[in-house]
């Protein structure tokens, strides 16, 4: 071939082939379409023994043949011989690339470049920056991927391997417009894989495993010690034989409930970065990059502002305000039940200040964003921050924060003064009236009325109750306190605040409004779980988020991305069967040592983290974000049900199919399954109420809290960018409908309490609704996030504490003894879930045995007797073995739950507290209710702080008597003087049975032990208990010993198995 063969009358071709690991290498190949049939092996016979075409060599180290860096040889080393129309595909900034025939010779004359040589052929790799090792790991082989390294490092094994060029460098003609023309990026051969928002990670299976083979040992142990128990009476004492046998087969079970259940647990762990790249990045479905996250209606309970104080509310408000979260998404709504206009105002006041505290917290990256916990919170306040004017802006803040409290506290106060001075003035008007028309004067009005700033009546409930202002007696309030914020980001500049610079900020705050139900002497309002639904009524009018997280007006928001990480359960693929995602409870102001296990981490790191292996955990009241469909009582949109004698065979069922038998003679269970529609509309006003406009936001609710469809496997999901259209302004219309909704007569003739929404009839409203969504077939989630949620307060008062424990314990005898007792389930309910639920209802109950073992040393004492004939080694082997067992079982459980040894340890003695105490007076009450009809009502717990400023703890230190202190009294009392009339017996018997002794005195040892928190409550604060206390005990029980020793004088025998020795 000639070197007239040129690419200036031949187009180039440019091929493409793709690798093993699926990209789309281009190689350039400067081929004449006609004289391809040229190319033939000589092997072939073909026409030519070698075809003149060029490839292109990469540079390496050892092979550079041209020192420029252009596109063209030097005249030196190729003679000028090479068609300066030929364009060389550059491999870098400075590289050069080599034309080469078959036969050595550089491009162009056959004898140019004769003296070049042999060019030497080598491995070679360019420096190049090595790329993330995750992305080159092939994902069905977990190989290290070649072809992908050579691609994404630019790195070469040789010569004709892939060319990569550099960015906005065309490889192709300047002029053409071929298939190979246009830069390549790494966006385009790199595959973006779809990415899950959540996974489950495994607890190791060096900890699992043993903790599941212990608890089969120990069950073991359990069995075979109860029938060696049941096999070897004590003749002696058949009675106390007796009553330990019945106890420990109860103590038996009830563990068996609490500890099967945990047989499963789980962490998750989330990625808020796909989250964010899904929902909130510019994407061809989003092209101006707004949030496509689905609306959040945040819920706040109140009830009484003296008992709640409204500083602490007002906090919790900021908090939730300043969250991470779109605020045209965001939507915080308040119920005060109490309707009290010291309430109204202190939020007005927090509203106010709302508009330079978020946008401080969102410039400075504030944590956390209550300002009463970030300004008390200890250790250096500028750390991790780097704005220079961060140091002026907390000290201009913290100045308005104290100011802010002052008016708060002074609000009160405040209302009194104005109320007086405005009923002075009417009645100065009326005696001024009444002089003009000389008429006879008339009584001064003998109502007083609680005036607004406004110089209005206030419509809640008023300082001296009237008739319509009295509490449980005043109209509905719904008051929009901050207008929904403009959909698209607003910034702050640097002359919209005279002393803070909030330029590049958003100053956007999100909607609030201020809601209290109306109350009407004769109707039953259902207390916290009306309240709730009354919220759950009006946000879907005015906002109508599909998804709800409520708290309890001492509770707030500690991590202001935990709400991102609840989304990305919800959002996920299968996240549409999902009713809600529970958040541990964590509570700031408890004491160091915690004396009354207030933190429970037992449960909330230990129990529930091992539901959520199952069906998922319960739901325990505040810190619980909602699915509003499953809210309003549907079935979701894909279930199983578990049959066989422990749900071994899973069935997948359709929930929305009919059952012909839910008619009015079908029992509770089919009547719960039953789908409340097939369409939303259909029967909506006898199940949802009157209003249309409720009823139409419920098809939009459930649309827009599916998950993304963007991988085939997701179900039941929508099209991205479906949640981008800004919301419509509210008006007059939509706020009145709010107002009716939320009226007491709204309920009359529906199913709110009964199926839809938080469900009525028990204290404990929150565990019924959660049982009943998992009774339906739902899922729930537990998040337990690296820096906690959200936290609140709890009661530290010894006489608080267990009245706090009455409630829930009087809630789960309640559900024992109604139709959502676990053992009336469907068979949607997992069988572990059911046995926690089942423990729910059942735990009360066993202190009704506890009582009755925690008097048994002190029996054994007295009589002289003990459950055993006589210490047996057998029975001392059993006891040891199973001490063991719940000894290892608890170390483990401290391994994959992350709950301390202390922790555990407070946890098992305010067990036996509350289980003698609070949870024996939940069974009465509940025996009360169930057989006399007597109804229960507990007050609200307060929560206020200590009085005491040098001591924040001195609430605990605080005695006040109540009468769940009585029985255990009496155990601590009865023990420690059978103490002594043991030891005395003993001491003055002629044949004293030291065995029997320490059996009985070892067990009363055990049972003081576990009291010793609720003894050192009752002795107050350290050094303040009178000698006298101690004199007195030791009086008195010597004096009962020598009594009783008198009376039952011991004797000189022994009698063992019924014989006397």
């Amino acid at each position: 071939m000639s070197s007239s063969w040129s690419s200036a009358s031949k187009p180039p071709v440019s091929s493409t082939r793709p690798t093993s690991s699926g990209r789309l290498p281009s190689i350039s190949h400067d081929v004449d379409i006609d004289d391809a049939p040229e190319f033939t092996s000589t092997m072939s016979g073909g026409g030519s023994d070698y075809a003149n075409y060029t490839v292109l060599m990469p540079p390496t180290p050892d092979n550079q043949p041209y020192g420029g860096g252009g596109g063209a040889p030097s005249s030196a080393s190729a003679g000028g011989a090479k068609p300066d129309d030929l364009p060389l595909p550059p491999y870098g900034p400075s590289a050069s690339s080599k034309l080469v025939n078959r036969r050595g010779g550089a491009g162009g004359d056959d004898g140019a470049g004769a003296g070049n040589g042999k060019m030497d052929r080598r491995l070679s790799t360019a420096r190049v920056p090595a790329p993330s090792k995750s992305l080159l790991i092939r994902s069905q082989t977990g190989d290290f991927d070649h072809n992908r390294w050579l691609f994404e490092t630019k790195g070469t094994y040789g010569i004709g391997n892939a060319y990569w060029p550099q960015d906005n460098i065309a490889y192709a003609d300047d002029g053409g417009g071929g298939a190979g023309s246009g830069p390549v990026k790494m966006e385009d051969l790199v595959d973006k894989p779809w990415k899950p928002l959540s996974r489950k990670v495994a607890i190791p299976p060096g900890i699992l495993s043993p903790y599941r083979l212990l608890v089969l040992v120990r069950f073991i142990s359990l069995f075979l010690f109860l029938v060696w128990r049941v096999t070897n009476p004590n003749l002696d004492a058949l009675w106390l034989w007796g009553i330990s046998i019945v106890c420990e087969f109860w103590f038996a079970f009830s563990w068996l409930l609490d500890q099967m259940p945990k047989l499963n647990p789980i962490n998750r762990a989330v990625d808020l970065a796909a989250l964010r790249e899904k929902f909130e990045l510019v994407t061809p479905s989003n092209p101006t990059g707004r949030s496509d996250l689905p609306g959040l209606d945040i819920f706040i309970s109140t009830a009484d502002p003296y008992k709640e104080p409204p500083l602490t509310t007002a906090n919790s408000l900021l908090s939730m305000l300043g969250t991470e979260y779109p605020v045209e998404k965001l939507f915080v709504y308040i119920s005060d039940d109490g309707g009290a206009l010291l309430t109204f105002e202190a939020m007005a006041e927090a509203c106010e200040f709302a508009k330079v505290w978020v946008p401080f917290c969102r410039k400075h990256s504030i944590e956390p964003r209550n300002p009463e916990a970030y300004f008390t919170q200890k250790g250096d306040p500028t750390k991790g921050k780097k704005r220079p004017d961060f140091v002026k802006d907390r000290r201009w803040i913290k100045r308005e924060y104290d100011e802010f409290k002052v008016r708060i506290n002074g609000l009160a106060d405040l209302i009194r003064r104005r109320a007086n001075a405005m009923n002075a003035r009417e009645r100065k008007i009326a005696r001024d009236k009444a002089a003009a028309s000389d008429a006879p004067a008339a009584d001064a009005p003998s109502v007083k009325a609680t005036w607004m700033a406004d110089g209005t009546h206030w419509p809640g409930t008023w300082l001296d109750s009237a008739p319509d202002h009295a509490k449980g007696d005043h109209a509905s309030i719904v008051q929009v306190m901050i207008k929904s914020p403009h959909y698209d980001v607003v910034h702050g500049d640097a002359g919209s605040h005279p002393y803070l610079d909030f330029t590049g900020v958003d100053v956007r705050i999100p909607m609030f409004v201020y809601l209290s139900r109306e109350k009407r002497p004769g109707y039953d309002h259902n207390k916290k779980a009306g309240a709730m639904n009354a919220m759950v009524r009006a946000s879907a009018i005015l906002s109508n988020g599909p998804f709800m997280l409520n708290f309890d007006c001492d509770h707030y928001i500690y991590n202001c991305m935990a709400i991102r990480e609840a989304m990305c359960y919800m959002l996920d693929r299968g996240g549409d069967r999902i009713c809600y995602i529970q958040f541990p409870q964590r509570f700031e102001g408890i004491d160091p040592s915690d004396r009354y296990a207030n933190h429970n981490t037992v449960f909330f790191d230990g129990n529930m983290r091992a539901l959520d292996g199952l069906q998922g955990p319960m739901y325990v009241g505040t810190g619980c974000l909602f699915r509003r469909y499953a809210i309003y009582g549907f079935n979701p949109p894909r279930t199983n049900e578990y049959h066989g004698v422990y749900g071994q065979v899973k069935v997948p069922i359709d929930p929305h199919a009919g059952h012909p038998a839910a008619g009015a003679g079908a029992d509770a269970a089919s009547q719960e399954l039953r789908p409340l529609s097939e369409h939303p509309d259909h029967e909506a006003p006898q199940r949802f109420g009157k209003s249309k406009m409720f009823i139409e936001t419920i098809a939009v609710a459930e649309y827009q809290g599916r998950p993304l469809q963007d991988h085939p496997s997701v179900q039941n999901g929508r099209p991205p960018g479906a949640l981008l259209m800004p919301r419509p302004p509210l008006d007059a219309a939509t706020v009145a409908e709010a107002v009716a909704v939320i009226s007491c007569w709204y309920e009359d003739g529906t199913e709110w309490g009964q199926r839809v929404g938080w469900i009525y009839g028990s204290v404990t409203e929150d565990v019924v609704t959660g049982y009943r969504m998992h009774n339906r077939g739902w899922r729930s989630v537990y998040c337990i996030t690296r820096r906690d949620a959200f936290r609140g307060t709890a009661p530290i008062n010894l006489t608080d504490r267990l009245h706090q424990v009455l409630r829930w314990a009087t809630g789960s005898v309640e559900i024992f003894f109604s139709k959502n007792n676990a053992l009336l389930a469907s068979r949607r309910l997992k069988f572990l879930q059911r046995l926690s639920y089942l423990n729910v209802g059942i735990y009360p109950f066993t202190s009704l045995f506890l009582i009755m073992y925690c008097l048994l040393p002190a029996l054994s004492l007295f009589s002289g007797q003990f459950i055993v004939a006589t210490l047996d080694p057998t029975f001392l082997c059993y006891l040891l073995l199973i001490t063991i067992t719940l000894m290892l079982l608890c170390l483990l459980e401290v391994k994959w739950s992350g709950i301390g040894l202390e922790e555990w340890w407070r946890n098992e003695q305010f067990w036996v507290i509350g289980g003698t105490s609070a949870h024996l007076a939940a069974v009465l009450q509940g025996l009360l209710k169930v057989i006399a009809g007597i109804e229960i009502s507990f007050t609200l717990t307060a929560k206020a702080a200590a009085e005491d400023d040098d001591d924040p703890f001195a609430e605990l230190y605080l005695v006040k008597w109540t009468s769940l202190f009585i029985p255990p009294l009496a155990v601590i009392g009865i023990n420690i003087i059978a103490l002594v009339v043991g030891v005395s017996r003993t001491v003055y018997a002629e044949i004293p049975q030291y065995s029997k002794l320490l059996g009985g005195g070892f067990f009363s040892f055990w049972v003081l032990a576990h009291y010793y928190p609720f003894a050192k409550g009752l002795m107050g604060r350290r050094g303040r208990t009178p000698t006298l206390v101690y004199v007195w005990a030791g009086l008195i029980s010597i004096t009962v010993s020598l009594l009783w020793i008198t009376i039952s004088p011991p004797d000189d025998s022994i009698t063992q198995g019924g014989v006397d020795v």
